[in-house]
């Protein structure tokens, strides 16, 4: 099968067409035909080496954490799928998805909702989960609850404004002012630019802050939490110190997986309270997970990318 992998940590040119075996499937998988998957920041700079330390590869390394297409094998074991369903996945950390065929878990994947594309599908699992995990399993969200979302027009705020919203939650996000039109199309009740407003100054006694930049904005967004109110990061340690002065319930959080919530997200798909946006499109060639990966290394893209290869 075509894949395209890495053979050392480096920048964007490590990226490389490679022909590999054809994954074998284990009792309790599914062989899923890949027919897009997404990029995602963790792919870019494990590819940079920048989590070397904390999570050894071996090489070849197919990078890659978003999954949809169509199952051509099941294993012995598996009950709830079958040959020919159209579905998406978050695979395990071992299978990468730049590749045209990835072995899946059967509890990690969910059927793809029928209103939406298998490029639309695939921008959903890391991102989509990301933030449903962030409000829902760690914020306890309910309606009536302040929330902050930083970098709303990303990947994981885009879904995380949306989820919260279908909670009934009253949403604050931060992004800069030519994003201000499309953040209040999702359900953003207060916008912030960050260029211009320090969002210390309008955002106060706030029950969940859900940070997605890390360094001083997740440092400074412990100043907004109301006394016992939740902060969860998915780019950095909240300071637990000063936290615990405060009663604040705090997180690093590093996403888990999970079938079932991700079949709770297409549900929500379906409803249409949630929709995912695809910003960019990129060929399944070494050439296009590059400019990909660079795009991505940007922060600067709206909505999620997405690399079509069927």
């Amino acid at each position: 099968m075509k894949a395209i992998v890495i053979e050392q940590y480096g920048g964007s040119e490590e990226l490389v067409e490679k022909e590999l075996s054809k994954p074998e499937i284990k009792t309790n998988q599914v062989l899923i035909e890949m027919h897009a998957t997404s990029i995602n920041p963790i792919d870019w700079k494990i590819r940079a080496g920048y989590l070397a330390d904390g999570m050894p590869f071996e090489f070849p390394l197919i990078l890659g954490w978003d999954a949809a297409g169509v199952i051509v094998e099941v294993g012995k074991d598996v009950t709830q799928f079958k040959v020919g369903d159209e579905v998406f996945a978050r695979p395990a950390m071992a299978n990468g998805t730049y590749s045209e065929y990835v072995a899946v878990d059967e509890n990690l994947v969910a059927l793809k909702p029928k209103t939406i594309s298998f490029n639309e599908a695939a921008s959903v699992p890391l991102a989509g989960l990301t933030a449903w995990q962030c409000l829902v399993d760690f914020g306890q969200i309910k309606a009536g609850d302040k929330v902050l979302i930083h970098a709303g027009s990303g990947g994981v705020g885009i879904f995380a404004i949306q989820i919260a919203k279908s909670f009934g939650a009253y949403v604050l996000s931060t992004a800069s002012g030519k994003n201000e039109d499309f953040l209040k199309k999702l359900g953003v009740d207060e916008f912030i630019n960050y260029k211009t407003t320090d969002f210390t100054n309008v955002a106060q006694n706030l029950d969940l802050v859900v940070d997605t930049m890390g360094g001083d904005i997740l440092e400074k967004s412990l100043d907004v939490v109301k006394n016992g109110g939740r902060l969860v990061s998915i780019a950095g340690q909240p300071n637990e110190e000063r936290a615990k002065e405060r009663d604040i319930t705090v997180e690093s959080l590093w996403l888990n997986p999970n079938g079932k919530q991700l079949a709770e997200l297409g549900e929500l798909m379906e409803k249409g309270e949630v929709k995912t946006y695809i910003g960019h499109t990129f060929p399944f060639t070494a050439q296009g997970l590059r400019d990909a990966h660079d795009l991505s290394a940007t922060h600067h893209a709206k909505g999620k990318i997405v690399i079509e290869i069927k």
